[in-house]
Formats: C-alpha cells, structure tokens, sequence
C-alpha cells in the first residue's frame, strides 16, 4: 500500500529551531497545522513536546483539526485561521481561542455566542493588502473596529494580512509597513492596544534574517517551514531546517517492458495526465513500473523520485507509471519506490484515506 512516512522528531527539530530564530527577532508564532489534515496519531507525536509551552498558538482551517488539537493536549491555545463560517461559530468559540476575521455579521455571530458559552472570544481582523484573498478593504478599517470595539464578548487581540498564498504577491517591507500603519491608526484613534500585528508566514521567514520586516509585525503564521523546512520564498531549505521529514512509497503492482508509444487513435477522452511522448521509433520499448497512487492522491509534479534514474510516464485516478530506466534487473513486483514530496504534496497524500500514515520515531 503506498504510505506517508513521517518523521516527528524531525518536525519537532524544525520547530524548535524556529522558536530560537523567531524569539531572537522578537517575534512570536503560530504553528500551522492543516498539512496534517487532523491526523490525530501525528499529532499526538507533536504537542505534547515541552516546545509548545512557548508558542502563541496552534492555527487550522478546519474545526474538526482544532477539536482533535484539544482533545491530544487542553492547555495549547489554538487559532482559526480562515473567516468562520456562519454555521459554524459555535464549534470555532468551543475550539479555538483565536478566529481570523473579515466579516462583522460573523464577528456578530461570535460575540452572541461566547456570551452564551460565557466565554470571550478574541479575533484578529484580516487587512486586505494586495493578495485579494480574505481581508478588509483599508477604508473601512476604522469604522469596522470601532464595531467590533463595542462588542462585549469579543477581545479585539490584533490585525493581519496574507500575502503570497494566492496570487502570489511578495511580502515586501512596504507591504508590511502599511499594517504596521493601520495598527497605529486604529490604538490612536480608540486608544486601544492591539497585541498581535500578525504579517509574518513561511514565505516571509528569509525578509526577516535579511532585516527586512519592520519591527512591529510580531506574529508569524508558519506551517511549510515548520513541516518541511522550506520557505516558498524561493522554495528553498530555509536556514538549518530538515526538508527530510517526510517521505512517501509506493508499491510496484505491474513491471513489464512495454512500448514507449501508445498504440491507438488518442482522443481527448482520457483521465490521466501523460509525460510529453518521444517521437522517435515507435517501436521502441522500456520498461515500466505501475505504482500503487494516483491522481486522486497526490499531483505527481509535486513528487521526486529518490532515484533519478527513474522517469514519469502517466498516472490516472488510482494508478501512476514510471519508466525504471536502467533499473530492470534490481527492481521486482512488491518492490517500493521512494518519493521526497513538496508540502502541497504532504497535504495531498494526509488528506487522502487511501495513503497509510506510518510514523517512524527516530
């Protein structure tokens, strides 16, 4: 059966080194986790580590990860990370401390509720930059927190913004100083205090050690780095971090030697996905491996073989075909063949009830 290894105490290194770099910059973070999709066995490996004592938080976009984040250790405080939905605000005030928010009828919707839970639910307020993604447009920044301001049951705990997720656009220092500028504006205005100036993420990590991002941002949103110690910055290692904590096999179900050119009137009805075709002879065979995944499972661009003699030849729902090139005589049917996924890839292949989970501590 193909099957995700993961490596916990590499992640648990990567965070760890994260918290060092973060604290000396005087930055505080919160660990991303929806690239786990709520596996509730990685996560156990996790947070209960002594590391999570000095993180602000643990963020996810799904309540149902928030709920299990809960159930492994009650005392981690835990963020939303997206707009809630209105139907379920009940579920964000019972699961997390923190919500990300756009939306006054939801924030509305939040308040009404933590005073039911006899609770206060603190929200940070998403500031529309340039991503086009979630985020309030910045003139109607201050009357939308003057609202919020009047809400008895909602904490106001700071501001944010996302940038590079969508369209891609740099987290540049004059980006950055424009949050820092709404921030004053808003604790001038109101006299308020605002905590959390949250404009930091994987992708901005290298803008911090090259002293880039303006003092006030404070708070990071972190999963890739973290997970696997790259920053889509340049999608390079960042720093020292390991880029080995996880690795993804697949079970060789057919190997035969084959054409290298399909034989057949092609029509635009097919499923899969097919390497550009060599136009050479047509007779010309090599030898193929049929692999347990499939495009169900994983995009397989977001995959490298550990052998690089190996070559993608096509995949379709539930079935990828790779060219062994010189490796006929070392490899067999039940043989495994070894991947490094990117981290879209690592999220792929957790949310996927087909891929076995195997935690390997070492």
């Amino acid at each position: 059966m193909a099957t995700l290894n993961i490596y916990p105490e590499r992640i648990i290194s990567n965070i760890e080194k994260l918290q060092d770099h973060l604290t000396r910059h005087g930055k505080s973070w919160t660990l991303v986790t929806k690239v786990l999709s709520g596996h509730k066995k990685t996560l156990e490996a996790l947070i209960n580590h002594d590391v999570f004592t000095h993180i602000h938080s643990v963020g996810d976009a799904r309540i149902s990860s928030l709920r299990t984040i809960k159930d492994v250790n009650p005392s981690v405080k835990t963020m939303y990370i997206k707009p809630p939905e209105l139907r379920y605000v009940k579920q964000v005030v019972k699961y997390a401390d923190y919500s990300l928010n756009t939306s006054l009828d939801t924030i509305r919707a939040l308040n009404e509720e933590a005073r039911q839970q006899g609770k206060t639910h603190r929200v940070g307020i998403m500031i529309e930059l340039g991503e086009l993604r979630e985020g309030i447009l910045g003139e109607t920044v201050t009357d939308f927190y003057e609202k919020v301001f009047q809400m008895s049951n909602i904490e106001v705990c700071g501001l944010g913004t996302n940038l590079g997720c969508m369209f891609g656009v740099e987290p540049t220092r004059d980006k950055l100083v424009q949050l820092c500028l709404y921030q004053r504006l808003i604790e001038a205005k109101y006299d308020q205090y605002l905590g959390i100036v949250s404009g930091g993420s994987s992708i901005t990590l290298p803008l911090l050690k090259l002293k880039k991002v303006p003092a006030c941002i404070n708070h990071f949103r972190i999963g890739e780095a973290a997970f696997c110690g790259t920053s889509p910055f340049d999608n390079k290692r960042f720093s020292k971090l390991s880029t080995n904590t996880f690795e993804f096999t697949a079970d060789i179900i057919e190997l035969y030697k084959k054409e290298v050119t399909p034989d057949g009137i092609i029509n635009e009805g097919n499923v899969g996905h097919v390497a550009p075709l060599e136009d050479d002879s047509g007779t010309e065979k090599a030898y193929k491996a049929i692999l347990d995944f499939g495009m169900l499972d994983v995009d397989h661009s977001s995959l490298q073989p550990k052998n690089k003699d190996l070559s993608f030849v096509g995949i379709s729902s539930d079935m990828a075909v790779y060219d062994i090139g010189k490796n006929e005589k070392s490899v067999r049917v039940g043989d495994k063949i070894t991947f490094n996924p990117t981290y879209l890839a690592v999220a792929k292949l957790m949310h996927s009830k087909f891929i076995a989970k195997n935690i390997i501590s070492r």
